[in-house]
Order: structure tokens, then C-alpha cells, then sequence
């Protein structure tokens, strides 16, 4: 009785928290009141809204370098026209508290199922907020609700989850590694099916549906991310080169940054390589398998990657409160540290960030504390997923040796 009633008063105490924290987050994106730093509204109020114009008129943003995205993210930049009695930005920000909501909703009626936790939507409820408002003032919390519905869909519904996490990678590509751990064929036919039908449409309604895939190839290295710290210290020393807003986020450009983003790619190339492997050998999956491995997948490749915008990191608290909805899970330290890692996103942008562009001691111990969070976590991340599913190779048997009449053996 005692644990059920303190499960009751965990699964109350839900709401209560969220609708504290995004009353905060919508007072900041609203600006009511302030937050320090640069102004992270400006996307939607400029980028986002001058993207809806264009897209309104049944064409993509062709020459629009700053547009990097599938062609399903049109409709997320779209939604805002559902409530034509708001100003863009104002139904932008509702509308993702809607989805917010939404989220907190489904994790709840979940981790309340027999067998499963909570905790995943404590992770949600907690792990959002460190964000700061950045979290709202992007369209990741609607591509991370459909991720998080699929993984939620994989075990029973494998069709339905392949089917979500297509349409979530005509979002914003990364929900595709969901389906790394997906065994039953359903799953891929669904994605493949779902996948084709809706990049058909939206090839032949909206020209330009994959002109993001060019401005996405020639980003450099965006100013947090792992590959950037070489830069940060370089300048202490010499190096000389620029940091400049260059395809919608601040990069380094000067000598060896093209070097650096190849090591980057490479880094990512390796984590694929590491992942594939890990998929061939694996034998033992459990229920959290699936998204113990989506989590681990994401992780690395967003830890390798060379943009880590902040607001990246909403997707890894949305994979980690799935984990954690399976008490099996093996992802509570790494989870641990990635919440660490939001907040101290927050603090290095939009907080610090200025002091991050410049590369001076305090924007580099929040960089450096950061990224070795986000390394840390993957690396644990992958070697729990790795003894929990892959076989340690047994002993190659002794070969008998004959034996005679008496008992005895025949030595060699």
C-alpha cells in the first residue's frame, strides 16, 4: 500500500512540476520576461516566419541556405496557420507546449502500465526545462513526440513504429536510427512504404523538396560542438581565423577548419561502423533493447557531429525518458549525464554564449565540461549496451584424449 501510494502522489506531482517550468519557459519566450544572452526567439519571429511565407506559396525555400531540412518539415513550419487568431511566433510557441503536453500525457498513461516506471516522465518533465527556452523557441520537441511515440509503438505495434519513425526522419532525419534494433520485417516495410509515399508527394506538390541535402553538405565547424574546442584553444595561439555566422549558425572559418569537419565526419563514420557491428553480433534483445540502442545511436552521432546545437539535446532527453520508462534499462548513468550536459547547455548558449564566441576561460570550461559530458555518457552508454546484448565468445573446448583399458589417458 505504501508504494502504491507513493506512486500515486510521483504520478500527481507530475503536472504540478511541468506546469511550473513551462509557465517559466513560455514567460521567457513570450518575453515577459528576458533570459540573459542572445534573443533564441529570433528564429521563429525571422527564420521560421519568412520560411512560412515561402512555403505558404507552394515552394520550398530554394535559395535559402539557412533551410537544412527533410521536406516533412514543412508542415511543422506550417502549424503555426492552425491558429490564425495568433501572430506567428505566439501559435508557434502554444503549439509546441501543445506537443510538450502531449508528451507528458503519453509518458504518464505509460510508465502507469504494470512493469513500467515513471521515471521516463520525470526525465521529460525535469529534463526539457534545463533547456532554457531555446527548447521552445525550435520545432525539436515536435520531431522528438513522434520519435518517442515510436519507440513507445515498437514492441506490440512494430508496423506503426516503423511508419513514425519515417515520417520523424522526414522531420529531421536522426529519428531513422530508431529502426537500428528493429527485428521483426514489419517495422522496415512500414518505414520504406511510409518513407516513399510521403517524399513522393512531397516531390511532386512542392518544388525543391531536397535542396537541404547540398546546404547541409557544405556546413563547417558550428563554434559548441567537439570538434570546435580545437579552435577555441588555437586561438590562445595564433591561429588565425574567424568566427562568423555562416549557413545559420556562428562557425569557425579560416585554415584547417575543412580538416577538422572531415575528422568530424570521420568520427561520425566510425560510430556507424561501431553500430553495424554491434548489430550483426548482438543476440540477447530485451524489451528496452530498442530503445536502449536508439539512444546509444543518437547519442554518438550527435556527440560526433559538427554542429551540437542546443537544442539537440531535447531529442537525447526524449530518447532517455523511453529508456528509463523500462526500469530494465541499462541507460541510468548515461541518462544521468546528459541531463548534467542540459544544463550546462544552458549555460554556455544562450547564457555564456558570448563568452563561448570568444573563446576566453569561462566559455571554454563550459565547452570543454559540456562535450566531455555528452563523450562520457556515449561511451558508457555503448559499452552497457554492448555487454548487455552481445555474447562473450566462450572457450574454445579442450580436445579429448584417448584413454586406455585402465583408465588411464594416452599422452600426446
Amino acid at each position: 500500500m505504501k508504494t502504491t501510494g507513493t506512486r500515486r502522489l510521483r504520478a500527481w506531482l507530475l503536472p504540478v512540476v511541468w506546469s511550473l517550468t513551462r509557465l517559466v519557459l513560455l514567460l521567457f519566450v513570450l518575453k515577459v520576461y528576458v533570459f540573459p544572452g542572445p534573443d533564441v526567439t529570433s528564429d521563429v519571429r525571422v527564420i521560421y516566419q519568412g520560411w512560412f511565407d515561402v512555403l505558404s506559396t507552394g515552394t520550398f525555400p530554394l535559395h535559402d541556405v539557412t533551410w537544412q531540412y527533410p521536406p516533412a518539415a514543412a508542415l511543422a513550419i506550417l502549424s503555426p496557420g492552425l491558429l490564425p487568431f495568433l501572430d506567428y511566433a505566439t501559435a508557434f510557441y502554444v503549439l509546441v507546449c501543445v506537443t510538450d503536453l502531449a508528451v507528458l500525457a503519453l509518458m504518464t498513461y505509460a510508465g502507469r502500465r504494470p512493469g513500467r516506471s515513471l521515471r521516463g516522465a520525470w526525465v521529460w518533465v525535469i529534463g526539457v526545462p534545463l533547456l532554457g527556452p531555446t527548447v521552445y523557441a525550435r520545432y525539436d520537441v515536435m520531431v522528438t513526440a513522434v520519435a518517442m511515440a515510436a519507440l513507445l509503438a515498437g514492441a506490440r505495434h512494430p508496423r506503426a513504429m516503423g511508419a513514425l519513425a519515417a515520417f520523424g526522419a522526414l522531420l529531421k532525419v536522426w529519428p531513422a536510427m530508431l529502426l537500428l534494433a528493429a527485428r521483426r520485417p514489419g517495422a522496415w516495410v512500414s518505414a520504406l512504404v511510409t518513407g516513399a509515399v510521403v517524399t513522393g508527394v512531397f516531390a511532386l506538390a512542392m518544388p525543391g523538396a531536397f535542396a537541404f541535402l547540398t546546404f547541409q553538405r557544405d556546413r563547417g565547424t558550428e563554434v559548441e560542438s567537439l570538434g570546435a574546442l580545437v579552435f577555441h584553444v588555437a586561438r590562445h595561439f595564433g591561429w588565425q581565423g574567424e568566427v562568423r555566422l555562416n549557413y545559420g549558425s556562428i562557425e569557425f572559418l579560416g585554415p584547417y577548419v575543412s580538416e577538422v569537419s572531415t575528422g568530424a565526419l570521420f568520427l561520425t563514420g566510425a560510430a556507424f561502423g561501431w553500430l553495424v557491428l554491434w548489430r550483426l553480433l548482438a543476440r540477447r534483445f530485451e524489451e528496452h533493447t530498442l530503445a536502449d540502442a536508439a539512444f546509444v545511436a543518437v547519442l554518438m552521432f550527435t556527440t560526433t557531429s559538427r554542429v551540437i546545437s542546443p537544442q539537440y539535446l531535447v531529442w537525447l532527453v526524449g530518447l532517455a525518458a523511453v529508456c528509463l520508462y523500462f526500469p530494465g534499462s541499462r541507460m541510468r548513468l548515461p541518462v544521468a549525464l546528459v541531463l548534467v550536459a542540459c544544463f550546462v547547455t544552458v549555460l554556455e548558449f544562450p547564457y555564456y554564449f558570448a563568452n563561448v564566441v570568444a573563446s576566453d576561460g569561462l566559455g571554454l570550461t563550459l565547452l570543454f565540461l559540456r562535450n566531455g559530458l555528452l563523450v562520457a555518457a556515449a561511451l558508457i552508454a555503448a559499452r552497457a549496451l554492448w555487454k548487455a546484448t552481445v555474447p562473450r565468445a566462450l572457450p574454445a573446448p579442450v580436445p579429448a584424449q584417448p584413454v586406455r583399458t585402465d583408465g588411464t589417458t594416452v599422452s600426446s
